[in-house]
């Protein structure tokens, strides 16, 4: 459980963990300025019609109109749950205009998860989001060159999550450079992909788990390649984020979609 309980810093390591943090707090006009964040900015409206908050305090984004695709983290099992309220459709999570609340009928963690690798989960949602879905990577095709990361996690290591969805851009760190960073020789093989700057400064933080990594494909499509899952402190210097590598479980999130 290293991962979880030590150097975990997207958010919760459970469920029950997660409902303890993340009551989101109310900004103030000055608060609310745009502002570079973990070496982010606001994105526009309409920007990542796929992205989507959840109750818990995790993000995720729409596999299909009715099923999240987020981190296993962030859910505490697999079974009926209408605990979640997943929040799209908006960048600012204080407007009206424009936004889709939509209660959780099921959650799907990951087979085999126990906190190392394998940190991804479904959650089905009551009725679809008329929003675009985000596809996922089937192949490993796109596990290389510059990623953009967004969420509403916090603006700084322990700091509050946020009012406004955020973005930045984070490159691709290959394994074996990433695994030689303190701290990260436990990186899973095919299952986990880093993404970050060597000199810090841009990169997810607590409130991001379960957000989409995400770039651009051959068609320059939105295609996701990764889900923010653990790292160490957030925006570090050498210490990059680390992701669910999607590719390696396409197959098994097809076929768990399928059941839901």
């Amino acid at each position: 459980m290293k991962k979880l309980f030590t150097v975990l810093k997207r958010g919760a390591a459970t469920a029950a963990a997660a409902l303890a943090i993340v009551s989101l707090q109310p900004v103030s006009a000055a608060q609310a300025a745009p502002q570079p964040v973990v070496g982010g900015s606001r994105a526009a409206q309409g920007e990542f019609p796929f992205m989507v908050r959840l109750s818990m305090g995790c993000g995720g984004a729409l596999y299909t109109q009715q099923i999240v695709l987020t981190a296993a983290h962030c859910v505490g099992g697999s079974g009926n749950n209408t605990n979640i309220t997943a929040t799209a459709g908006v960048v600012d999570l204080q407007s009206s205009s424009g936004r889709f609340q939509v209660r959780s009928t099921k959650v799907y963690q990951a087979p085999g998860y126990d906190g190392d690798g394998k940190d991804w989960a479904l959650i089905k949602l009551a009725a679809p989001i008329d929003l675009p879905t985000l596809k996922i990577a089937t192949t490993p095709e796109y596990n290389t060159g510059t990623f953009t990361v967004a969420g509403w996690g916090s603006a700084r290591e322990g700091g509050r999550q946020q009012r406004y969805l955020l973005k930045a851009t984070v490159p691709f760190v290959d394994d074996a450079t990433c695994r030689a960073y303190q701290g990260y020789s436990g990186l899973i093989d095919n299952e986990e992909i880093c993404a970050g700057y060597q000199t810090g400064g841009v990169d997810t933080c607590q409130g991001d788990s379960g957000g989409p990594m995400f770039r651009k494909d051959n068609a320059d499509q939105w295609i996701e390649v990764g889900i923010v899952s653990w790292g160490i402190g957030c925006a570090r210097p050498n210490a990059p984020g680390v992701y669910t590598e999607v590719s390696t479980f396409a197959s098994d999130i097809a076929a768990a979609a399928s059941t839901l």
